[in-house]
């Protein structure tokens, strides 16, 4: 899915600066990385705002149409107001087609209801992480990755060599060494009953 987001070059810096394009409704930013220099952004605060309510747009390689240009980038971090539904500032990572990027992607559960551990055993599903650092290139980038629970059983986890990647992702923590669990479903308390134990032999 492509996402755009539109931005204008900012001329004026400052803590003073910022609080007048706020009350402007825009929201300051900055672009940097990619072998140039970090450039000072604002953008629409009711456009970034929505924005944000979309998964994807935390985990997707972005279009910045920034002075009528496209940029490729990635959002990085956004500040927000202590109590109010405000944006404060948006931190942006321009990317290079051809260097791979790290980046934090969403995991989606399927299959849980019909997991031996949930229908036979009448146990939960306990979700360790919600999503993981993955290394790709860019155009390879998932907006999420999907994590079937449909074969596990009560007392067994999974873990993230586990979870079948698009072709040219990789998990950092896996690469590292460190193969962390994703999900798990505890024994219930009281054993698992017949079904849940026949289901587990």
């Amino acid at each position: 899915m492509k996402i755009e987001i539109n931005a204008n070059t900012r001329e004026l810096q400052g803590s003073s600066a910022s609080r007048r394009l706020r009350r402007a409704g825009r929201v300051p930013g900055i672009v940097y990385g990619g072998g140039e220099d970090a450039t000072p952004i604002d953008m629409d605060h009711n456009e970034l705002f929505h924005a944000l309510r979309n998964e994807a747009f935390h985990a997707s390689v972005l279009t910045m149409i920034l002075d009528g240009k496209k940029v490729q980038v990635l959002l990085r971090d956004t500040q927000m107001h202590a109590f109010k539904p405000l944006v404060e500032h948006a931190d942006f990572q321009r990317v290079n087609a051809k260097e791979k990027i790290h980046m934090k992607v969403p995991f989606h559960f399927v299959n849980a209801d019909v997991a031996p551990g949930v229908k036979l055993a009448h146990s939960t599903v306990t979700h360790i992480m919600t999503e993981a650092d993955v290394a790709c290139l860019p155009k390879d980038l998932p907006e999420f990755i999907e994590v079937d629970l449909g074969n596990l059983q009560a007392g067994h986890s999974v873990h993230l060599s586990d979870i079948k990647l698009p072709k040219g992702v990789e998990f950092v923590d896996v690469v590292h060494g460190n193969d962390k669990g994703v999900a798990t479903i505890p024994v219930p308390r009281g054993g698992m009953g017949e079904a849940g134990e026949a289901a587990a032999e």
